[in-house]
């Protein structure tokens, strides 16, 4: 005879069946087994048991006379506190609609009565198992969930504090770039690395703080109608340091290409998908920005002549954590979280992003957002 916490251990199983030698058959082959059994012989004192305490496994009877199996296992399903524990039904009914009709209120498996006890004892055993397991998993994912909001509440805090003593190094540095008549030639060439990584720097921490509060819907957005071709036009000029001498382009359109978007965040996602595919496109390459009407959406494409993105990688390439992937196979599709920023800013602004590539050949960044007619925007 196994202790009650023996008992405990190995499953708590409510049976419900309105015959009682059927019941008592059961519940007795079940204990004698090792579980715990609390046997009920109505559809709705298997519900007020349930309630009281949670099983871990519901052995349940279709034909009762107050409320059948189905009705049963329905409230079983629509609470929150038991929708999870596996339902068996055990029932002489044999057609095919019924043992669907199991499945598709919730049921996890069917046995057809009379049955045999090893049967039963197999199911029970591998359902039990496999709700455990489920249970565990979400255990430890919630344990994850929460060890990853503690990462990016640390990381946030560090790289937030980090801006302003690099704000003020590359201060210092500009200062004596504008003394540059002071330093010899070696000294002027170390400032204007330092000066580079520094900026480099300060603009990696506010995209990733950026991205934060993209992800958290704390960006703020200052939203008005304006003409994409000239959003465009001013991330093309941001870039100048990085085209000269390049085959960089901006396609000049039909008509204005009017969206009603914050054309600050819109200008840093056209700069950074630019900024993207030169460092990636050779210097023989080019790069083009064309701005497309199609229906009601505006699209933008940064078509390049570069590397191209490995199939695999297409559809993850925006996301955070795709890169790290990346570089641990010795390839890398972008210089940071830039196109994560892209992919957030966007989706903030209704709009979806994509690419498609062909390794040797290019690569075409887009995205879409609504288009805003002229009448609209008078």
């Amino acid at each position: 005879m196994s202790s009650p916490s023996a008992d405990a251990r190995k499953g708590n199983i409510l049976v419900v069946d309105d015959t009682p030698a059927s019941l008592k058959f059961l519940a007795g082959m079940l204990k004698d087994a090792g579980y715990r059994v609390r046997p009920v012989p109505s559809g709705s004192l298997a519900l007020q048991a349930a309630a009281a305490e949670p099983p871990d496994l519901v052995l349940l009877d279709i034909s009762m006379p107050d409320m059948d199996g189905y009705e049963v296992c329905g409230h079983l399903k629509g609470n929150d506190a038991l929708k999870h524990v596996p339902v068996l039904f055990i029932s002489s009914l044999v057609e095919t609609t019924d043992k669907v009709r199991a499945f598709q209120t919730g049921g996890l498996d069917f046995v057809t009565k009379p049955f045999q006890f090893e049967e039963v004892r197999a199911r029970v055993e591998t359902h039990l198992t496999l709700h455990r397991l489920q249970l565990e998993l979400e255990r430890k994912y919630d344990q994850l969930s929460e060890l990853e909001r503690l990462r990016d509440n640390l990381t946030h805090m560090m790289v937030h504090d980090l801006r302003a003593p690099l704000t003020a190094i590359a201060g210092y540095l500009q200062l004596l770039q504008l003394k540059e008549h002071l330093l010899n030639e070696e000294q002027r060439r170390y400032v204007d690395c330092a000066a580079k990584g520094t900026t480099n720097l300060v603009e990696m921490i506010s995209t990733l703080l950026d991205v934060n509060r993209l992800e958290s819907g704390e960006m703020p957005m200052h939203k008005t109608t304006c003409d994409l071709f000239t959003v465009a036009s001013q991330a093309m000029k941001s870039l100048e340091g990085l085209t000269i001498g390049r085959n960089v382009g901006l396609e000049p359109g039909d008509e204005p290409a009017l969206a009603f978007c914050d054309p600050g965040i819109m200008q840093r996602v056209i700069s950074n998908l630019v900024g993207n595919a030169l460092k990636f496109t050779p210097q023989s390459g080019s790069v083009k920005v064309v701005i497309l009407p199609q229906g009601e959406k505006l699209r933008v494409e940064v078509r390049d002549t570069g590397y191209g993105i490995a199939e695999e990688y297409l559809e993850r390439v925006f996301d955070k954590f795709a890169q790290v992937e990346a570089r641990r196979c010795h390839k890398s599709y972008s210089s940071g979280l830039g196109l994560t920023f892209c992919k957030l800013a966007t989706a903030a602004h209704g709009g979806t992003i994509g690419v498609s590539s062909e390794i040797g050949k290019g690569s075409t960044f887009w995205f879409e957002l609504n288009r805003t007619t002229s009448e609209v925007a008078a």
